[in-house]
């Protein structure tokens, strides 16, 4: 448990092929099922202070508690994913807080000495970001806005994966959730 953020919420993989990984976790693991969008939308996206336009795909799942999250970009923009891939690296890329209190939590990280490697809003979920850290990979520490409609598509997730029976192991990510 963090002092500063509370308890770590999600494990986020940066994957190469998402759909092998999604095979793998359900089909070998026996997590899931895994919730899928193909384009993400992701708006006022900024590596290191610089505007740029990103395509990822992400899927999310629990394992209990944890919600898991499989990230694959799919173009060459820059990020903090595509600098840990590029590194020859794949797997666990990060850990995730969640928060009621983004503006403050995010402030309070900053004076406490994080850097910001990206940062951007997830569609009307709100906003996230990421803080870099150059101490070895797989140390970036990611926070991000639960209020609200983010909220709601969690715990959907969340109580999907309690009752999972193995069937549908990959599913569109829900709608009319808000």
């Amino acid at each position: 448990m963090s002092r500063m953020f509370g308890p770590v919420r999600q494990n986020g993989y940066v994957v190469r092929d998402i759909e092998a990984a999604m095979a793998h976790w359900s089909g070998v693991a026996g997590v899931g099922p895994w919730f899928y969008v193909e384009r993400a939308p992701i708006h006022h996206f900024e590596h290191r202070g610089r505007p740029c336009e990103i395509h990822l795909s992400i899927a999310l799942t629990n394992s209990g508690p944890l919600q898991l999250e499989l990230i694959e970009q799919r173009n060459d923009a820059p990020s903090l994913y595509r600098e840990f891939l590029d590194t020859g690296h794949e797997g666990l890329q990060h850990v995730a807080y969640w928060t009621e209190d983004f503006d403050t939590d995010r402030a309070r990280a900053l004076e406490a000495g994080f850097t910001i490697g990206h940062e951007g809003r997830i569609g009307d979920y709100g906003p996230f970001v990421y803080f870099d850290s150059s101490a070895h990979p797989g140390s970036v520490i990611e926070l991000s806005d639960v209020g609200g409609a983010k909220r709601r598509l969690f715990e959907h997730i969340r109580a999907e994966s309690q009752a999972w029976d193995g069937r549908d192991p990959v599913r569109p990510f829900p709608t009319g959730i808000a």
